[in-house]
Formats: structure tokens, sequence, C-alpha cells
């Protein structure tokens, strides 16, 4: 599928773009990567790590739909990672989160469809489902103007589908990063609820869900991978335990726009979804403005299925993250240094 294509990574600097970047270069005959960011300081840092003719670096805004529509010219595939996905910034900042989440993704895919991409996969979140912070409703939001956007254009010439995942572990900005960090400096632990619980995913699982999106989409689909989850509390003991820490933990309590436990498949999807072993399938609603269908025709199953959450999922006990976090490279690097390294740029 890859083979003599043109991929488009959106957000590309990123952690999570380098390794989709990352994969490709050392995986595929894929013929040319190209990297579309704003920040050239880390395109540049990048040139220097990525030693490869076939990754060509494009600077741009996907607010600034020109950009975007010169970066896709002649693209094949696109995995569109470029979002503000820091819940605090999002919630001080909603229409710099509307902006680039919102209005940034409908630049992305309205290029990609003028210039007739076979491939786009939009990078959502588990706090999509049923969103209480500015940076879940943004995603949630992008989900649906590609859901919509699918409905209107000829699948033989493009497909969009999204992808929604769980929390990556050791990603730019997630909390296994400031627990080490924290361990290291030996300062207190700080946990918001010790019985919150969050999904775990590594880097290289959440890239085996893009490719299978890539190789299995119909359009308007979005896939959730199965993933483990532990409580807040267990990661902490783990991280210490890993580390050899005799920091103390404290309990700081919830932070504003979270949630005690994370949705991947509401109790609405659930009804529809296919399961496909390791994914979950959810396929476009494609119903029309017939209000009937609304209003006159329900779902009862609706009301009695459960949904697909971190606190109902696989969970991991203490001994289990550890075997998790210690697969790791971020977790490898940090146990070699005495100081703290942090997550790669």
């Amino acid at each position: 599928m890859f083979s003599n294509k043109t991929l488009l990574i959106t957000g590309g600097t990123g952690s999570f773009g380098q390794k989709m970047l990352r994969y490709f270069i050392e995986n595929t005959n894929i013929q040319q990567i190209r990297i579309f960011s704003r920040d050239e300081e880390k395109q540049n840092r990048m040139r220097g790590i990525f030693k490869d003719d076939r990754i060509k670096y494009y600077i741009g805004d996907v607010r600034n739909f020109d950009s975007v529509n010169d970066a896709t010219k002649c693209v094949d595939l696109i995995f569109h990672a470029a979002a503000l996905k820091q819940v605090p910034s999002c919630e001080f900042y909603p229409m710099e989160a509307v902006a680039t989440n919102v209005i940034g993704a409908n630049n992305l895919l309205k290029a990609a469809c003028e210039n007739k991409v076979k491939n786009v996969v939009v990078l959502s979140t588990d706090k999509a489902v049923k969103p209480v912070n500015a940076m879940g409703m943004t995603k949630a939001l992008m989900e649906k103007i590609m859901i919509a956007k699918s409905q209107t254009i000829d699948s033989k010439e493009s497909v969009l589908c999204a992808t929604r995942y769980g929390n990556v572990m050791a990603s730019r900005g997630s909390v296994i990063p400031l627990f080490v960090k924290q361990c290291k400096q030996n300062v207190p632990i700080t946990v918001t609820d010790p019985d919150m619980t969050r999904f775990l995913m590594s880097l290289e699982e959440s890239i085996k869900l893009v490719l299978f999106a890539f190789e299995n989409a119909n359009n308007g689909d979005v896939f959730v991978q199965k993933a483990p989850a532990s409580t807040i509390m267990d990661l902490a003991l783990a991280i210490k335990e890993i580390f050899n820490a005799k920091n103390d933990i404290k309990i700081i309590g919830t932070r504003h726009g979270e949630k005690a436990h994370e949705i991947l498949v509401g109790c609405e999807e659930i009804v529809k979804a296919e399961n496909l072993g390791s994914f979950y399938r959810i396929p476009a609603d494609t119903r029309t403005l017939n209000y009937d269908i609304f209003f006159v025709d329900g779902n009862k199953k609706v009301s009695s299925v459960e949904e697909y959450t971190s606190a109902n999922t696989t969970r991991l006990d203490v001994d289990g993250v550890i075997k998790k976090l210690l697969d790791l490279d971020y977790i490898q690097t940090e146990l070699k240094t005495k100081e703290y390294v942090g997550v790669a740029k």
C-alpha cells in the first residue's frame, strides 16, 4: 500500500509524528514523507536526526488554508496529528483550540478532498467522547467534521477516517515524564485522584492503530484500539518502584477539566461498533435530515449497553504497569541517567 507513495504528516515534529516518520522510513518503500509544522527549530533539529532524502520539510500552519493546500498537492496519504493537546492550555484559550483543532482540521480535510488525496487519517482522543474540557470538545468537533465531509465525497477518490486513542505513555506533556522527574528530583509525586483511571498505550501500539486505519477504513469510520488501563496511584507506585524512589505521594485533587475515567467508545457508539479483535470500528452515522429517523425510530439498545472505558477495560496492577513501562525506550533511557532527560523532542 505504501510503496512509491507520498505521505504528509501534519504536526510531524511532535513525538507521535516523529514516531510515525521513523516507522515509514525504516519499514516501508515510501517515496516521500512531508513534515508539516510551524516550528522551524524542531524541523531543523529533525534534519540532524533523520538523514534521509525522502523527508521534505514544510513550514506552515493548519490555520492557514493556503499553506496546507500547498503541502497537500500530489500527496497520496495524510496523517493529521497537528493539534493543541494540553487540557489546561485549551481551557484557558479555548478559541485557540478551536482555531487549530477545528478550523485547522477543516482546512486540512478540505485541501485533501480538493487535491484528491486517497487516504486521510485524523488523530483524535478519548477526551472527545462526552467531553468535559475544551480540548475534548474541539476534537469531538473535528471528528464530526471528518464524518460530515466523508459523506459528500466519492470513496473512489478519497477515504477519510479517524483514530481515537487513550493516553500515549511518555508522550510530551503526559504524566509519566512528570512522575519520573519528581522521582529524580526527590520531591513529592503529585497524584490528582488515586482512583482515577487512564488507558495506557505505547507509541508503537498507537502506530499500529493508524496503519490499521489506513488499510481498512471506509469513509467516515472512527477506529479505536483496545488498551489496558491503570489507576493513577498504581502508575505512580510503579514508577517509584522502577526508580527505587522513596518520595512521598501527595494527593492534590482532580484538576479542572479532568474526568475520573476516560471513554473510548460511548454507549451510543458501541451499539453499532464492529468488534475487530484488537480494534473497534465505529461506522459513520449516515442518516439524513429526515427527522423521523431521529425522533420516531429510536434504538432501545443504547440504554442497556456499557461504554468502553478506562474503568471497565483490562486493569493492570502495579506489577503489570511496571512490565509495560519497562518496554518503553524512554524509561530505559531515564534508568541509565542520573539526571532527568525528559521526552525526546
